[in-house]
């Protein structure tokens, strides 16, 4: 007589192999459906989503930003950059894919590595397109026009610009310039000349950290744009940049900054933090290689994060003085 079959498989006869039974079947049903989930979230990469929430917001140092209707239309720029960039993402990703299989670093990304499919992909794609379609009403009239520059432009790095030396760094500190303007057609307040360069120079400064660190890591095997630079290059750079966005800082708090007269103070108190913030990236960057994953360094970094709070206080205290002037 043969014994009972284990509970959840058919009894295999000779020569065959055991059948899943639909218990089974749901079983890894499920746990597929997991695994496309978590890829998918990762395919997002969720951890860069702060740099749109920071940048896009930057209109709020203004506090004639701070009513209820720029607030939502803020709002609606902040989730709308944030599905334009996870399309980014995905169209980068799949057009990568095996260039990223034979990267040690990139490997398990999951296209690249065979956890996610292109089909899948591109289905996801869609449905974020959609979504992002739907959320174009809710911002200003005529408004979207930097999130639709930031779309074209990523299309093109992601086609082929990205494998230009410098031109690669300028796109990505673009693609930020774009969310601060963004960010102020959202709040309906004129555009700070001197705030736009400091943020487009802080971006630049990050981007070729991570190159730097890139051409530390891997030689430039990976990336061909890196074969325009080397780690003495990316370090020179970095300094000019640095340089560049402490002084249009400095005359962001002297000129255009909304402060009234509290402008004097300001430059008193907040150069000196903006600066050693600067300086502290520089050091964990030129001394501790810790520029590979910008967002990474700047919110973990205990130095950086007390320097940032810090600011943001003084900051806070005297844009609510200025406007009480107003």
């Amino acid at each position: 007589m043969n014994p009972t079959a284990p509970t959840g498989l058919a009894l295999p006869t000779p020569g065959t192999q055991p059948v899943e039974t639909a218990p089974a079947r749901r079983a890894g049903g499920v746990a597929g459906a997991l695994a496309v989930a978590a890829a998918l979230v990762r395919l997002a990469r969720p951890g860069q989503w702060p740099k749109n929430v920071l940048v896009v917001s930057v209109p709020l140092l203004d506090p004639r930003s701070w009513t209820v209707p720029a607030l939502g239309h803020l709002l609606a720029a902040i989730v709308a950059f944030t599905l334009g960039s996870v399309l980014v993402y995905v169209v980068n990703d799949l057009v990568d894919r095996r260039r990223d299989a034979a990267n040690p670093a990139r490997r398990h990304r999951p296209i690249a590595s065979g956890r996610l499919s292109p089909r899948a992909a591109v289905l996801f794609a869609a449905v974020v397109a959609a979504l992002l379609g739907g959320l174009l009403p809710f911002l200003p009239a005529a408004g979207a026009w930097p999130l639709g520059a930031y779309l074209l432009l990523n299309l093109g790095y992601c086609l082929g610009l990205k494998h230009v030396p410098l031109l690669d760094v300028f796109l990505v500190a673009t693609g930020f310039a774009l969310r601060l303007v963004q960010g102020y057609l959202a709040t309906g307040v004129e555009v700070s000349g001197w705030l736009l360069t400091a943020v487009f120079t802080v971006c630049l400064l990050l981007t070729l950290g991570k190159r730097r660190q890139e051409l530390r890591s891997t030689g430039g095997t990976y990336r061909p744009a890196l074969r325009g630079y080397t780690v003495a290059l990316t370090e020179q750079l970095m300094q000019l940049s640095a340089a560049l966005a402490a002084g249009s800082y400095l005359l962001y708090l002297r000129h255009e900054a909304p402060l009234a007269g509290y402008a004097p103070v300001a430059t008193t108190l907040l150069t000196p933090l903006a600066i050693f913030g600067l300086f502290r990236y520089l050091q964990l960057v030129f001394v501790h290689d810790a520029g590979g994953n910008p967002v990474r360094t700047l919110v973990r970094d205990p130095v950086l994060v007390t320097n940032a709070t810090l600011w943001a206080a003084a900051s806070g205290a005297l844009l609510l003085a200025g406007r009480a002037q107003w």
